[in-house]
């Protein structure tokens, strides 16, 4: 499992020309499932994404949580991070979880994000999506279960 997570100070996505999920200060997280991985993978990335201290204290060091201050998740669903592009010119897909098992883990992410207080806002699975964000920082981190291959 992949994350691309990024601190922002808002972000929304919008389907169609309709706003789905916005939130102000917090993180823009884009997920990809990849074959293989379990809810122990799931667990583990949520929690890492919670508790990472990638938010500025009162010295203006990264020593807070998006736990510590109550910061907003926008989770949005994204195979292409489990491409290889190591060969040729187009990214291979085989390492892509099938979509009925994404969907799944995308939507226990969201549960799991909330069941940990934190207002969590999504796109919409499988959907073409606009996503517009204000990075704060910029703040880019990039995070793979250390249980996947």
């Amino acid at each position: 499992m992949r994350a691309i997570i990024q601190r922002v100070t808002q972000a929304s996505v919008s389907v169609g020309g309709e706003v789905v999920g916005a939130i102000g200060a917090g993180v823009l997280v884009f997920l990809g499932v990849q074959k293989g991985d379990t809810e122990r993978d799931l667990f583990w990335l949520v929690d890492k994404i919670s508790e990472l201290r990638m938010f500025r204290d009162e010295n203006g060091k990264m020593n807070r949580s998006l736990s510590d201050i109550l910061g907003q998740v926008l989770v949005i669903s994204q195979f292409t991070l489990c491409a290889d592009c190591r060969k040729g010119r187009r990214p291979g897909f085989d390492q892509a979880a099938d979509p009925v098992t994404a969907e799944a883990f995308y939507e226990q992410a969201i549960r799991r994000f909330r069941e940990r207080g934190l207002r969590t806002e999504c796109g919409r699975f499988g959907a073409i999506m606009q996503v517009d964000l204000r990075n704060d920082g910029p703040v880019t981190f990039v995070i793979e279960s250390p249980f996947s291959r």
